[in-house]
């Protein structure tokens, strides 16, 4: 494939040469979701609250409040659809590499997946319980085993299995209303999560087993909302992929701009609905229509932002854009993995043990922070690597072979 400079080619000032056909489009949209991803998950490990419904009695003041909603609102279930829609995309480019390479695809994959589900079990028990590595995992073998459909029907399918699902949520809504249910005990919820913050705060066996603990929990949101969107999302990706869309964004301008009208318009509509009902209506029918409703809007917003960071990459500041995010996305096994391991020392038991004590502005703020250092690291660890040490375990495994450790990114 070719591409223009400023997306298809390395950018002057990125380390190493480029590795033949690379799409620096698709590593700047893989750094940029990793930054969306991490500003969401620092509010789970830094709080026990989020996600339960209940507000952090210690953080209540306008400006917490003011945060959270922004998070929840434009963060939160977008930045993922993203990483998703780029792992569909990238399983055509691991195609048509092992093509070239005469090597045959489906055992690589399946090494793959089995490194990817390893790793991802880890990161649940160990780090971070909201992984998505062992979700992508099993995804991934799903997504082989119907790869062959045509693009227009993997586009037709991602909208059916989007729209099923929030007619799902429609009808569990209405179920719940007729029967007068919904609601949470908030006295209840409020004391697990403070538990939940003294198992945090202890030593290494305390941090693991409120891990576990919670990994029930995490499943049964992982099966019923993230999967369905994700899995929409690699169809999507996959789809975009066999044409190629990436190849060349300059001839997809109308597109792009018609992306960003519609998700940020309905996007964001639909991320506030999200946002507001996720405070004060737990357990409600109202917060199941609110899922729904972002089951559907949030793919949008997510399109938007997408659409924004390649109109970037295209215009005159593309190539030093590129040159800050590219490196990040070569990375980002690495760098998601990172960013885990550097917050469960900050807010757990392993190290600090400030789970609880952080206000939500402050977390972004550490958040903003740690993403800067981990754009300066990979620039650097790409100029003297090919690979991230985690993206270099992974490929070992995934080729069976050792690849090259020593030299500039390829």
């Amino acid at each position: 494939m070719t591409a223009r400079p400023a997306t298809g080619t390395r950018p002057d000032s990125s380390p190493g040469p480029a590795a033949p056909g690379r799409l620096f489009d698709i590593d700047a949209l893989r750094g940029f979701a990793l930054w969306g991803i991490l500003m969401v998950n620092i509010t789970f490990m830094a709080s026990t609250h989020r996600g339960t419904g209940v507000e952090d009695p210690a953080f209540g003041s306008a400006l917490d409040t003011a945060v959270r909603i922004t998070t929840q609102a434009f963060f939160e279930a977008k930045f993922y659809l993203l990483f998703s829609f780029l792992f569909g995309y990238s399983f055509t480019l691991q195609l048509a590499s092992a093509d070239r390479g005469g090597a045959t695809f489906v055992p690589r994959f399946l090494r793959r997946c089995a490194g990817l589900l390893v790793l991802g079990l880890c990161h649940a028990v160990l780090l971070f319980p909201g992984d998505i590595l062992s979700t992508y995992a099993v995804l991934g073998l799903v997504l082989l085993a119907v790869h062959r459909i045509r693009p227009r029907t993997a586009v037709r399918a991602a909208v059916a299995l989007t729209l099923l699902t929030a007619a799902g949520y429609l009808l569990l809504a209405w179920a719940l209303a007729t029967t007068g249910g919904g609601g949470i005990d908030t006295a209840a919820v409020t004391e697990q999560g403070r538990q939940a913050t003294e198992e945090l705060r202890g030593g290494p066996a305390s941090v693991i087993g409120a891990h576990v603990r919670q990994l029930p929990d995490v499943a049964f949101m992982l099966a019923f909302f993230q999967a369905p969107a994700a899995f929409s999302a690699f169809l999507l990706g996959l789809a975009a992929g066999r044409i190629g869309v990436l190849s060349d964004v300059s001839r997809h301008g109308p597109l792009l701009r018609r992306l960003q009208w519609t998700g940020f318009t309905l996007g964001t509509a639909g991320g506030l609905v999200w946002a507001h009902a996720g405070h004060g209506y737990s357990g409600t029918p109202y917060q199941l229509v609110a899922v729904a409703v972002d089951m559907v809007t949030a793919p949008l917003l997510a399109a938007a932002y997408a659409a924004t960071v390649l109109r970037l990459l295209a215009g005159p500041r593309g190539r030093c854009a590129a040159a800050a995010l590219a490196p990040a996305g070569r990375m980002a096994l690495t760098n998601y993995l990172g960013q885990s391991f550097v917050l469960a020392l900050v807010f757990t038991g392993y190290g600090t043990g400030l789970v609880g004590r952080v206000p939500p502005a402050l977390a972004a703020l550490i958040a903003l922070a740690l993403f800067g250092l981990q754009l300066a690291f990979s620039r650097w660890w790409l100029a003297h690597h090919p690979y991230g040490p985690v993206e270099w375990a992974l490929r070992t495994v995934t080729l069976a072979r050792r690849p090259r450790w020593k030299g500039g990114s390829t």
